[in-house]
């Protein structure tokens, strides 16, 4: 695949959602918005991207094609039912006819949410699973600031309830972003710690993808593509957060594997990071590096197979590049680096085979196994 920069949306091979892919695409939103037909626009997103001043050039290129817009800008890390809550409260009197998510994962989660219940009612739980929507739901826009989630090309959104501590996938096509805006100079402001766990967590959904149980010839492609964009430009971008290339590599193949992610899920490495972000509030991207290379070595010795040869050859090869990228952006490799002792493991066992994403590891997996792992990376 190949994409020339245009703030012209354009088809991606294997997704539905169209991208304006280059520098500067921030201020084409006004004509973006219209051609998906809004009038009225609800802007999700953080106080750190208003702080980074990314939201006020959005109101003002909206604004300047005389797009009325009402921003939510209360998204947190890990987006809770509360802030759908109180992002539909905001949304409700503006009555909006489409919604932009601006910022990172949990700014375009909590987009989506706002979404859900603006236009279907009820509560988050209600939604918990796959196509629970029985109403249409509003045009979504997303405009992803860090290269990592992929959320821009997903149908989910991962609502934590705050009573359960339980992280809920709740997905529907009709939640899928129409357009995603991709511009790289949103990402050249992320702290490089953000930056570092954004993008591993980029790598290991391009690393999952490809070896799950539901994987087929669209989801291999993507995440192959996604792989050769982000395997040499993370340590470009650690190394030297000035190379422009790299940080567009990054951004762009984070897309790419969030599309990858649409067709065919996740793994093992995810089910452990949602466990170590439950019990420890380890930071995502954090968790799920960590664990990637146990969960190669243990998907490969199960029968001798690799099931990520279409990135690489060898296995073990493989998680020894994660290790170094995990090096390269000073991330940590031990479970006991982020707080954990053995007397956790047991529990946060438990919590990983609970996990959606662990029913399309590509060799089954349970709490005992979960426990070995954990173990072995203690």
């Amino acid at each position: 695949m190949s994409f020339a920069q245009s703030s012209q949306p354009t088809t991606l091979p294997g997704s539905r959602v169209r991208i304006a892919f280059g520098a500067g695409n921030l201020e084409a939103i006004a004509s973006i918005v219209k051609s998906e037909g809004g009038r009225r626009v609800l802007l999700v997103s953080d106080p750190g991207i208003t702080a980074a001043g990314h939201v006020e050039r959005a109101v003002r290129a909206l604004y300047k094609g005389d797009i009325p817009v009402r921003v939510f800008d209360e998204a947190e890390q890990n987006p809770t039912t509360e802030h759908v809550r109180k992002g539909l409260l905001a949304a409700r009197p503006f009555n909006p006819d489409l919604i932009v998510g601006l910022g990172g994962g949990s700014a375009m989660d909590c987009a989506k949410g706002i979404n859900f219940l603006l236009t279907n009612g009820g509560k988050m739980q209600n939604y918990w699973g796959v196509n629970k929507a029985t109403q249409p739901m509003l045009p979504l826009i997303a405009i992803p600031t860090t290269a990592g989630t992929g959320s821009d090309a997903q149908s989910f959104a991962l609502i934590t309830d705050p009573e359960t501590h339980q992280k809920m996938a709740c997905g529907d096509e009709k939640a899928l972003p129409r357009v995603a805006i991709l511009d790289p100079d949103l990402v050249a402001t992320v702290p490089p710690g953000v930056e570092a766990a954004a993008g591993i967590d980029a790598v290991a959904h391009a690393v999952e993808t490809a070896g799950t149980t539901r994987r087929n010839d669209t989801s291999r492609l993507l995440s192959k593509e996604a792989w050769q964009l982000l395997e040499p430009a993370y340590e470009r971008v650690m190394t030297d957060p000035s190379d422009r290339a790299a940080r567009e590599g990054m951004l762009l193949g984070a897309h790419i594997a969030g599309a990858a992610i649409e067709n065919s899920m996740l793994g093992a490495a995810h089910s452990c990071a949602n466990a170590l972000t439950a019990m420890f509030d380890t930071v995502h991207g954090v968790a799920v590096g960590l664990m990637l290379p146990y969960i190669i070595r243990f998907n490969s010795e199960g029968n001798g197979t690799n099931p990520y040869s279409d990135l690489m050859e060898d296995a073990e090869a493989l998680a020894g590049r994660i290790e170094r990228m995990l090096d390269a952006a000073s991330l940590p490799r031990k479970i006991s680096q982020v707080g954990v002792s053995s007397d956790s493991i047991r529990e946060l066992a438990g919590i990983a085979a609970k996990q959606w994403t662990a029913t399309f590891n590509p060799r089954p997996v349970g709490p005992s196994d979960f426990e070995a792992i954990f173990r072995r990376a203690l």
